[in-house]
């Protein structure tokens, strides 16, 4: 079965040092208030096991997602001046990520290709 999806989320994990969670999860609220106005952004959230946070979000394609990049580029170094990426992950059709690998080299991210499945 194949798919006429493009959607493309990336999924990076965070480690974030104790003295630093309140400022980080301040850094959430800011994160989500800047992505509101994105039109590509499917749906978009952080959740938190202790100090590891996950940044939940989908884009409709390689656009919206590095539409989003740009966006947040401020916020994201931000957030890594108090923590940092342990798994950096990005999932989409081939046909959407080979629009993604370029761009996206230098974080190291793992690319999972969909190759079946549907959206609704």
């Amino acid at each position: 079965m194949s798919t006429t999806d493009t959607c493309c989320t990336i999924v990076p994990y965070f480690e974030v040092p104790a003295e630093h969670l309140a400022a980080f999860k301040a850094l959430c609220d800011e994160f989500v208030a800047q992505t509101q106005t994105e039109p590509a952004c499917l749906y978009y959230g952080f959740s938190f096991d202790g100090n590891r946070a996950h940044c939940r979000e989908g884009y409709r394609d390689a656009a919206g997602l590095l539409a989003h990049l740009k966006n947040v580029d401020a916020l994201l170094k931000r957030a890594l001046e108090i923590s940092k990426i342990t798994r950096l992950e990005v999932h989409g059709p081939e046909s959407e990520l080979a629009k993604l690998r370029a761009p996206l080299a230098a974080l190291k991210a793992r690319f999972f290709v969909l190759e079946c499945g549907f959206r609704n």
